[in-house]
This record gives C-alpha cells, sequence and structure tokens, in this order.
C-alpha cells in the first residue's frame, strides 16, 4: 500500500528545512533505514532515513526546495503500485474514526428524494434537484467539486461553479523578468538559502526582541599566554591543539557562576527569568557555509585539554557539515572569537534565547604602564553584549570584571578549574 512519508520535526521548535539532496530517484527500491534524503535544517546538515521497506514511487519535494514539517516529500510503496496514498478518513479520534453528522438538507431537495434513490450517479454524489439545478445553469456536475458529506455535490457548488464559468477566464500570469544589472551596472542575484538564511532570520529574531547593550573592556592576558604556551607543549605530546579559548571558557563560566542572570532565558510567555544551573558554552566557528555555534555542554566539569579537544573536533564537524543537530543546541553562554579573523573590537549579536554573547578579540601588543613603567603586555579586547531586559549595565560590567580578573591571574583558572 502507497505511503505518503512527511518531513519530520528533527529539532528542537523546527518548522521547516531545505531538502539538499535526495540519495534515490523514482523506482528505486530502497530498505527501511537506508538513506533517503538529506535537508538543511538549523544550520545543520541531516540525513533522513527510510521510514520503510519498499519502493520510490514518487519524489513531491524537489531540491532546493524548502519544505514544511508535516508536508509530503516522498511515497514509498510496491512495484508497479499508483503513487497515490490512501484516502484518510475525514475525522480521526484518540478511540478511532469518528462519523461525520450528514449536512442538513434543504427542504426542496428532501421533496425531490422523496421515493426516489438519493444517488442516481457513481460519478457524481447529488440529489436529483441539484442535478435539476446543475443542468439549468448549464454546469456539468461531473466537474464540480461537492463540499458535502462523502464529497457530495450541494446546490452552492454548482452555484459557484456557475458564476465561476460566466467570468472570463484570467490569463495565466507571465514569468517575472529577472534584471541582471540595475541603474549602474551589472548584479549577480544570490538566493538567500541554507545557513544564510538561517543566520539571517536568528540575527532578526534576536534584535528584534533583546533590546542589545554592548560593553566593551581589554584584558592583559601576557601571564595566560605565558602560561598556554608551556602547557602548548604538554597538550602536543597529547595530541591536542591548545589555544587561548578553553581558558577563556573557564572564565567566563567562573563569572557566570557568580552573576547567574547572564546564564539564563526570558520566558515572555509565563513572564519569568530561567537561570540555568548549568554551562554550556556556545562558540562561534566560521565556516566555508556561513557562520555555527556548536555548544559544548556541560563546560564546567571538562578540564583545560578536555575543552580544546572537544572545541576542535566540534569545529571540524561544523566546517565538514557533519555536525549533529544535537551540538548546536542547548547552549547557555556564547563566545563569538572574531579575533581570530583579526577583529579587535565588536558589538555581537546576542545568540536568543540566551541573555548575552561575549566578543573576543585578537591579542595585540601594546605599551601599558605597570608600576610606574611602561612595559609591552598582550592585551586581549573584550565586547559584551546583553540584553537589556534581563542585565542591567552594572551588573554586565561586574560580570566582565569577574572574567578579566581570571584572565589577568590565570591561576585563579587554575584553582577553580
Amino acid at each position: 500500500m502507497a505511503y505518503e512519508f512527511k518531513f519530520p520535526d528533527i529539532g528542537e521548535g523546527l518548522t521547516e528545512g531545505e531538502i539538499v539532496r535526495w540519495k534515490v530517484k523514482e523506482g528505486d527500491a530502497i530498505k527501511e533505514g537506508d538513506p533517503l534524503v538529506e535537508v538543511e535544517t538549523d544550520k545543520a546538515l541531516a540525513e533522513i532515513p527510510s521510514p520503510k521497506t519498499g519502493v520510490v514511487l514518487k519524489i513531491l519535494a524537489r531540491e532546493k526546495e524548502i519544505v514544511k514539517v508535516g508536508q509530503g516529500i516522498v511515497i514509498l510503496g510496491e512495484k508497479g503500485e499508483a503513487a497515490s496514498p490512501p484516502a484518510r478518513p475525514a475525522s480521526v479520534g484518540v478511540v478511532g474514526e469518528l462519523e461525520e453528522a450528514p449536512e442538513e438538507a434543504t427542504r426542496s431537495e428532501v421533496r425531490a428524494e422523496a421515493g426516489k434513490p438519493a444517488f442516481v450517479s457513481e460519478h457524481a454524489l447529488a440529489t436529483p434537484a441539484v442535478r435539476g439545478l446543475a443542468k439549468e445553469l448549464r454546469v456539468d456536475i461531473e466537474k464540480v467539486a461537492g463540499t458535502g458529506p462523502e464529497g457530495r455535490v450541494m446546490e452552492k457548488d454548482v452555484r459557484q461553479a456557475a458564476e465561476a464559468k460566466e467570468k472570463p477566464a484570467e490569463p495565466a500570469p507571465k514569468p517575472a523578468k529577472v534584471r541582471k544589472y540595475d541603474l549602474y551596472g551589472y548584479v549577480d542575484r544570490i538566493p538567500l538559502r541554507g545557513i544564510r538564511r538561517s543566520i539571517a532570520k536568528a540575527m532578526v529574531k534576536s534584535k528584534y526582541t533583546a533590546p542589545h547593550v554592548t560593553s566593551t573592556d581589554e584584558a592583559d592576558v601576557t601571564d595566560l599566554w605565558m602560561m598556554r604556551e608551556k602547557e602548548k607543549k604538554v597538550a602536543e605530546k597529547r595530541g591536542i591543539k591548545l589555544t587561548i579559548l578553553p581558558f577563556i571558557i573557564k572564565a567566563v563560566i567562573s563569572g557566570l557562576m557568580q552573576h547567574p542572570y547572564l546564564n539564563a532565558t526570558l520566558d515572555d510567555e509565563s513572564e519569568e527569568i530561567i537561570l540555568k544551573k548549568y554551562y554550556n558554552i556556545g562558540v562561534a566557528a566560521d565556516t566555508p557555509e556561513g557562520l555555527m555555534v556548536p555548544v559544548v555542554k556541560n563546560a564546567k566539569e571538562k578540564s583545560i585539554f578536555q575543552l580544546a579537544e572537544e572545541l576542535t573536533q566540534l569545529a571540524e564537524k561544523a566546517r565538514k557539515r557533519t555536525i549533529d543537530l544535537a551540538d548546536l543546541k542547548g547552549g547557555t553562554f556564547t563566545i563569538s572569537n572574531y579575533g581570530a579573523v583579526g577583529g579587535l573590537y565588536g558589538t555581537p549579536i546576542i545568540n536568543h534565547p540566551e541573555v548575552a554573547i561575549l566578543g573576543v578579540g585578537k591579542i595585540k601588543d601594546m605599551p601599558v604602564v605597570k608600576n610606574g613603567k611602561v612595559e609591552i603586555r598582550k592585551i586581549l579586547h573584550l565586547s559584551l553584549s546583553f540584553d537589556h531586559r534581563v542585565v542591567d549595565g552594572a551588573e554586565a560590567v561586574r560580570f566582565l570584571n569577574a572574567v578579566i580578573e581570571r584572565l589577568e591571574d590565570p591561576d585563579l583558572i587554575l584553582l577553580e578549574g
């Protein structure tokens, strides 16, 4: 029996996805669990397996098409079977099918039906009165879609068909011409699809939902740099690439523990601030396809080396588009390390529904007055964007101070970590 497979919800709050690539074509045999289609949802590529064994009778969604959750995308069945799923009952309840009450017939229909069979054709279900009306109005009743019970053609259906028949047919709209130039010269038009489309929607939602405020500061990370250089050799022997980022994550977690309102979400419906007692740190990753934010779960419980190893693995998966959708969900606070590509300061957009994001700039050698003398020190530039509905400016600055204190005295990170 033909089976219509509908696009499933494969993520938290997922409502739609883009068909990237079909793994099969019409007429192919497929087994349950075999790869069926590759879709892009919420910045991740996901491979959807076949729900059953059979033959691909008809593909309903084209590649590059955006489909909604619950929308039919393919029909599976037996070889040679018609590519149409079985009709569903009009109403289905928890305990089974529900019989619908028939539409109340008009008095003229009742009189016409008295003593005569109700349905005189196996094609169109209609009473003699309705058939007579159709003949009078010169309407082919066999071509009228019925809106009554079991598809019965009603009087209103016939009258609507007659009205539509009288109206002149509207000419088919001509396909819009897409100009390859504007007033000043030639242009390229790039469809907003895939990750870029997801990023655009997420950024707009965040900016229109949360009133953003950004606080900036800098930290002298000379001692931290020296510690990292020392531990870097140990990490290399274990096959781990050690950067400054794991130390920043540890400093951020210490700050969040002191200032829990930055590790929270705001439930607008219930008007509640939800303080998270766990620390899942998202780290924005630059990929050829666009920005992704893999999340390090339970970061508080992991060592510097464990964080470094997991960050490397997540970034690699993000670049290769093999990252699991679950690895992009569940964050409580995000770090955007634009300093890795040379940025100094920024105003990062909050990864909604979180309430704060820390932008990390590049580490720059700068002259600093220390103990009355000018020294060249390594200075890290920081930018904290926060949701002003949840966090006040003073609280945000205190959090940033707590982070900076640990970055400038890395022994605190090791003692707390």
